[in-house]
């Protein structure tokens, strides 16, 4: 079976799906959506972390680390 990829139309589908939304529309859990960084559920505010992904959630994890180790370079 050959897996496509996915459309722009399936992507905006899925961020318009409230099933894919958690915690008051500020979390996003896709499975099916590939991106890293999809936009937030109100686009002009920037990106999220695809949950669902998890190269996405290591890149949050790494981003995080990082905040207590700048503080220690100081």
């Amino acid at each position: 079976m050959k897996s496509e990829k996915p459309t722009q139309e399936d992507y905006d589908n899925w961020h318009k799906d409230p099933n894919n939304w958690y915690f008051f529309n500020s979390i996003y859990y896709n499975p099916k959506d590939d991106r890293l960084l999809p936009p937030k559920k109100i686009k002009w505010m920037g990106w999220t972390v695809n949950f669902a992904n998890p190269y996405s959630v290591l890149i949050l994890i790494a981003i995080l680390a990082l905040i207590p180790l700048s503080q220690l370079l100081k």
